[in-house]
C-alpha cells in the first residue's frame, strides 16, 4: 500500500506561488502522481499537513567530510589568513578520515541538511583512496560510505566523482597531502558507472572536474569526450579566488571561465561552482551556452572569496542554484539571506534580487524560484518541485517558529529567508516518507552519537 494523499492548507506551486487547499498524491514510485489545487477541505483518507508547504531544495555543492572541520578554522596565528591557509588546515581531516568515519560524519550532515530544507545533495567527491594514495580493496569504499549515509537518513544523493591530477598550473604532480585525490578521466567515468550500477533508490551520479588548476587540459578534453551522449551533470570549481584567476592568466593567457568556454562545448549539463570572479564577456558565454552557476554564499563569505555579480547573472537569465559547500551553514534560508545581504553591502541598495519590472517584487520568492529550477538542473532532473512526475518531496513550515510567528502566509517565504534565524521546518518529506518530525530528524539521537564518536577519533 502506498503513502496516502497529503493535504496542505497552502502550498507553493510553480508560476503561482502560494495556493490554498492543495492535495498531493504520491505514487508507489515515490514521485508525485497528482497535484490538485483548490481542494477546500481534506478528503477523509488524506493526511493533513500541519502548515504551509514548500518544495524541498537541491543542495548543489557539498563536501560532506568538511562537516568535521566546520568551526575549527576560525583562529589566526599568522599575520593574515586566506582561502589557501584554510585549505592547508582542511587537509588535516581530508587525510585522516576513514570510510566509517566519513559515513558517520555524512549521516549527521545529511540529517542536518534535511532539517534545513534540503532534500537532495550533490557530493563533489574527491576522497577516493587511502591516505597514502593506495586504492581501497573496494575502490568505491568512500563513495559507498556517502551512499550509506544518504540511505540511512533518506536524503537524495547525486555523487560526482572528481577528476584531480595536479597541485596547480605550475605543479604537474599532486602534493603528498593530495595523493588520495588522484584520478584519471577513465577512472572518473568508471566510478560514475559503478555508482549507477548499485541501483540504489535516490542515488544518482554525474562527474566533476576539481578545477582548471587541478586537471590537465588534455584530461579535461578526455573526460568531456567520455561524457558524450551521457545526460548526467558535469560540475567544476571555477574562478573562486582572485589568485586562481591570476594563475590561470599567467599559465594560459586567459581567465578561467574564458578558457573553459573556449575549450569545451558548454551546455546545460555544465555547472560552474562559485564563478565569483567573472567578466561580463565570460557571463555572456555561460548564459549563451545554457550552463548553470552554483553559488555557495556561506562558504564564499567564510573563505573570503569575494562577492559575485548577482544582478549580472540574473539579468542574463542564467540558472543559479545554491550549495552549502564546507557546511558552516546547513539550511537554505541562511544561504539565500547571505546571498542577498552580500549584494546589499556591496551595492548599498536593498532588495537587489527583486525584479518588480518583471512582476517579481519579492526578493525571497525570486531567489527561491531560481534556486528551485537551478537545483533541478544541477542534479540533472527533468522534474522537481510540487509537480506530477517529480519526486514526492516537501517541507512543512512551522508557523510558530521565530521569524514566522504572526506572519501572513502570503509573506511566509519573506519571513523564512529574512527573519527566521534557525531552520523553521516542522516536517520534511522525501519520496513520500516523513524524515523530519517536529523539526528533528527521526533518527537524530543515534546519528549524533555516531558523529560525536567520529569527531573524537579525528580530533583526539
Amino acid at each position: 500500500m502506498g503513502t496516502p494523499a497529503l493535504w496542505a492548507p497552502q502550498a507553493w506551486l510553480p508560476a503561482r506561488g502560494w495556493v490554498d487547499g492543495v492535495l498531493l498524491t504520491p505514487g508507489r514510485d515515490g514521485c508525485w502522481q497528482a497535484v490538485q489545487a483548490g481542494v477546500a477541505q481534506p478528503p477523509e483518507a488524506a493526511t493533513v499537513l500541519p502548515g504551509p508547504v514548500l518544495p524541498g531544495l537541491v543542495n548543489a555543492h557539498s563536501h560532506a567530510f568538511q562537516r568535521a572541520f566546520a568551526g575549527l578554522a576560525e583562529r589566526r596565528e599568522a599575520a593574515q589568513d586566506d582561502f589557501w591557509g584554510w585549505r592547508d588546515r582542511m587537509y588535516a581531516v581530508a587525510n585522516r578520515i576513514s570510510p566509517a568515519q566519513l559515513q558517520a560524519v555524512a549521516s549527521q550532515l545529511y540529517a542536518e541538511l534535511l532539517q534545513g530544507g534540503y532534500t537532495q545533495v550533490l557530493e563533489f567527491h574527491y576522497l577516493h583512496h587511502q591516505p597514502d594514495g593506495r586504492p581501497y580493496p573496494e575502490p568505491l569504499a568512500m563513495a559507498q560510505a556517502l551512499a550509506a549515509a544518504a540511505q540511512a537518513t533518506g536524503i537524495g544523493l547525486t555523487l560526482l566523482p572528481v577528476l584531480y591530477q595536479r597541485a596547480g598550473f605550475a605543479q604537474p604532480a599532486l602534493r603528498p597531502d593530495q595523493c588520495r585525490f588522484a584520478t584519471t578521466p577513465a577512472g572518473v567515468t568508471a566510478m560514475r558507472e559503478g555508482i549507477r550500477a548499485w541501483g540504489l533508490p535516490g542515488v544518482t551520479a554525474g562527474v566533476a572536474i576539481h578545477s582548471l588548476r587541478a586537471a590537465e587540459p588534455d584530461a579535461i578534453t578526455a573526460l568531456v569526450q567520455g561524457c558524450a551522449g551521457d545526460a548526467g551533470p558535469i560540475h567544476i570549481h571555477i574562478a573562486e579566488q582572485t589568485a586562481e584567476v591570476s594563475d590561470c592568466l599567467a599559465a594560459t593567457g586567459r581567465r578561467p571561465i574564458e578558457w573553459l568556454a573556449r575549450h569545451v562545448a558548454l551546455d546545460a549539463r555544465w555547472q560552474l561552482v562559485h564563478a565569483t570572479h567573472a567578466t561580463p564577456a565570460e557571463m555572456d558565454a555561460v548564459a549563451a551556452a545554457g550552463a548553470g552557476v552554483v553559488i555557495c554564499p556561506s562558504t564564499e563569505a567564510n573563505l573570503g572569496d569575494g562577492i559575485l555579480d548577482l544582478p549580472g547573472w540574473l539579468a542574463r537569465h542564467t540558472i543559479t542554484s545554491i550549495g552549502s559547500d564546507s557546511h558552516v551553514a546547513r539550511h537554505w534560508p541562511h544561504e539565500l539571506r547571505a546571498l542577498e545581504t552580500s549584494q546589499r553591502l556591496a551595492l548599498r541598495q536593498r532588495n537587489v534580487a527583486a525584479a518588480p519590472e518583471q512582476g517579481q517584487p519579492a526578493t525571497a520568492a525570486r531567489l527561491f524560484n531560481h534556486s528551485l529550477a537551478g537545483g533541478a538542473a544541477a542534479a540533472g532532473f527533468a522534474a522537481w518541485g510540487l509537480v506530477p512526475g517529480a519526486r514526492a518531496d516537501l517541507l512543512v513550515l512551522d508557523g510558530a517558529a521565530p521569524g514566522l510567528l504572526g506572519v501572513p502566509v502570503s509573506q511566509a517565504l519573506d519571513g523564512l529567508v529574512f527573519a527566521a534565524d534557525a531552520p523553521a521546518f516542522r516536517q520534511v518529506w522525501v519520496a513520500g516518507q516523513c524524515r523530519v518530525r517536529d523539526g528533528r530528524h527521526v533518527q537524530a539521537a543515534a546519528l549524533a552519537e555516531g558523529f560525536v564518536g567520529a569527531m573524537q577519533a579525528l580530533w583526539a
